[in-house]
């Protein structure tokens, strides 16, 4: 059975080594706030924080006392990252299904979590085939140690691919009002078909981080639109991004505890389709064809 996640995702990236570096005691009091706020999924990979962001989330897990029948916990495997943890001399990619199990069982223990509810693949590898991947989900499925499996980054060729021999139930992309290129390659179009439900990371974009022609634009539109919604800024760019009939999860990247609040109140946003085109036409640059 298809797991029901939180509509706003927490990301938990920035919480450790590459990041906040939040301690134990902090990372307990804002899983707490998260759940206070409606937010119960918790995004992860094992990269994290050169493969130890996982570990201190689990050991505060462990400490916080919080049901973990409550919360849903995401991971993903994949990439053998070049760090101070393990001993790899470039950057690259892992499936076989080997790799697979023992990197989603560590993920596991990690967590101190007992199961996944979602096991992504980070980035397709040109070396990946169907079979190999199908052999590890299988087992880690029958076994309990994962609920769903999914995929992260990949094309509608590449979900061809992964999905002939395996059932995706979700495809965690980059997308956000300035940079919603999803829309226009195939990538959310293939995902409403085959019912697989989007995630989507950095999903603020460049909003917020980049003063140019297209943020310009997109902060004119925002400024009236925060007025008639009596919204925030960030929300109305979440909304914008919710209101895509794929049915996208935002994953946010924020550790502070007001922005995690009214990204979890953007759920109650419903734009208008003029609205919602307004804020598109301001960071196309142009008016719909």
């Amino acid at each position: 059975m298809k797991t029901q996640f939180s509509k706003v995702i927490q990301g938990c990236m920035t919480w450790g080594a590459w990041g906040k570096q939040l301690s134990k005691s902090e990372m307990v009091n804002l899983m707490h706030h998260d759940i206070e706020c409606g937010i119960t999924s918790f995004d992860h990979a094992d990269i994290y924080g050169d493969y130890t962001t996982e570990i201190a989330f689990g050991n505060a897990l462990a400490e916080s006392k919080i049901n973990r029948e409550s919360i849903e916990i995401i991971s993903k495997c994949g990439i053998q990252y070049v760090g101070k943890t393990r001993n790899n001399a470039i950057k690259h990619y892992q499936y076989d299904a080997e790799y697979i199990i023992w990197s989603a069982e560590k993920s596991i223990k990690d967590l101190q979590c007992d199961y996944l509810d979602l096991l992504l693949l980070h980035r397709p590898s040109p070396l990946m085939h169907p079979d190999e991947i199908a052999k590890a989900i299988e087992k880690l499925t029958s076994e309990g140690k994962i609920k769903n499996f999914g995929i992260s980054n990949f094309t509608p060729s590449q979900m061809e691919l992964v999905g002939s021999k395996n059932r995706i139930e979700f495809n965690q992309i980059e997308f956000s009002l300035t940079t919603h290129h999803a829309m226009f390659d195939g990538t959310l179009d293939y995902l409403i078909q085959h019912k697989i439900t989007p995630m989507c990371w950095s999903p603020l974009g460049s909003a917020f981080k980049e003063r140019n022609d297209q943020t310009y634009r997109i902060h004119s539109v925002l400024d009236a639109l925060s007025e008639k919604y009596s919204a925030t800024k960030d929300q109305l760019v979440l909304a914008w991004i919710m209101k895509h009939p794929s049915g996208i999860h935002p994953v946010i990247g924020t550790t502070n505890k007001e922005r995690i609040k009214n990204a979890a109140e953007a759920t109650k946003i419903e734009l208008t389709d003029v609205d919602w085109f307004q804020l598109l036409v301001a960071s196309q640059g142009h008016k719909v064809p």
